[in-house]
């Protein structure tokens, strides 16, 4: 932007003072919501990886003790399936034991998963070995791997309870995970759906539940509520948000916390422009006048001053924007910002790269500072050709 050869005025030290104000709050406001939306991305993509969007199960189920079975029933299944937002309908059962080693007893539950479960969320937690491929084969966490010094290829002696008695499993670690969610990764193993079967006495038409995916994660509860009106009077229906509530309304803390922010940046950066055009207005005052007597108008006059504004406002705008789109890019790329794992569920900040929230947060901000700087201009009105062009003897 060209700058006048006197320095004063809005080609100043106070123009440049409110580009940096506008750029700061412009990425304040872009890393805010661009970290919210990752958080959110991550936790339920996390959490939905383990439970699904939707889980059916028997009304009088209770995992911690004893699942009651549900049957896979095709022409349910079918009226499932034809739900409007449906992805995927998947099997899974659970089984509390324990796992024993020769120096200590571990409590685990025993995820058991059917062949046709979406299984791309356990492929991409992976540290180390590969996924199940028999039914002795299990998914163990890190967590747990460490506590109960099992490797890749051990063998892991699990025992249940069963009736009167517990049964023992003898079960090859074929792979070892790790999501950093600790409620998760302290307790569950992943194995295959037949052999929670053949623990509880189960045949293959009983299941501990259907696990369902959707397409639209904000149209959850809408599924949900179209899928009530197919499932039988005995079946219960629990979304992924109320069986983790205590996550989900972590994140929506943290959502008015962003909303807090993204008023006070926007107050910041209508503070700092109208700040500048009053000042400017001020010091151009016998300009005013000048232009108010050779017959200009008040509007022409105005729109003069707004133009210029708006020109520092787009340059701050710009500047903030690509400042933020650099910052998201090296933390999505090499994950710069680290995080506590065991406190934040991840081990670095996530970002969310949406190129649709830079616009709408950019387009926010002009008009946030376009209409602020309405009440500074209507002071051109009431600028006197007369007093401003009098001069001092």
């Amino acid at each position: 932007m060209p700058r006048s050869k006197d320095g004063g005025g809005f080609s100043g030290p106070l123009s440049v003072i409110a580009v940096v104000s506008i750029a700061l709050g412009v990425v304040v406001m872009i890393m805010a919501v661009s970290i919210l939306g990752g958080f959110k991305g991550e936790i339920a993509q996390k959490v939905v990886g383990f439970g699904s969007h939707l889980t059916v199960s028997n009304f009088a189920s209770n995992p911690l003790y004893q699942e009651t079975p549900v049957i896979v029933d095709s022409a349910l299944i079918d009226n499932i399936k034809g739900v409007p937002g449906v992805r995927h309908l998947q099997f899974f059962a659970s089984k509390g034991g324990m796992v024993k080693t020769q120096e200590q007893i571990y409590g685990i539950m025993l995820r058991g998963l059917s062949t046709n479960y979406d299984t791309t969320f356990f492929a991409g937690c992976l540290v180390d070995g590969r996924l199940p491929q028999s039914t002795t084969d299990v998914l163990i966490s890190s967590t747990i791997a460490a506590r109960m010094q099992l490797h890749v290829g051990d063998k892991m002696r699990t025992y249940f309870w069963g009736g009167e008695t517990y049964r023992s499993r003898a079960f090859t670690v074929s792979g070892i995970y790790n999501t950093d969610l600790t409620e998760f990764d302290e307790l569950y193993v992943i194995g295959d759906l037949r052999q929670v079967q053949r623990l509880n006495d189960w045949d293959s038409t009983m299941v501990g539940g259907y696990e369902i995916l959707v397409d639209d994660f904000d149209r959850l509860d809408a599924t949900a509520f179209d899928l009530l009106g197919v499932l039988p009077y005995n079946y219960s229906l629990q979304t992924i948000v109320e069986a983790h509530p205590a996550l989900f309304s972590w994140l929506d803390l943290l959502n008015s916390n962003i909303t807090l922010i993204l008023i006070i940046m926007s107050l910041v950066c209508s503070v700092a422009i109208v700040s500048a055009l009053l000042i400017m207005i001020f010091e151009k005052g016998r300009t005013i006048g000048l232009l108010k007597a050779l017959g200009a108008s008040n509007a022409s006059v105005r729109r003069i001053f707004l133009l210029k504004a708006s020109r520092l406002i787009l340059e701050g705008i710009l500047i903030g924007d690509a400042i933020a789109i650099s910052f998201c890019l090296v933390q999505d790329r090499w994950h710069v910002m680290k995080l506590d794992a065991e406190s934040y569920s991840m081990p670095y900040v996530p970002v969310d790269l949406d190129p649709t929230l830079f616009l709408v947060i950019s387009v926010i901000a002009l008009v946030v500072c376009l209409l602020a700087l309405l009440l500074p201009a209507a002071y051109i009105s009431h600028i006197s050709p007369a007093q401003s062009l009098k001069t001092d003897n």
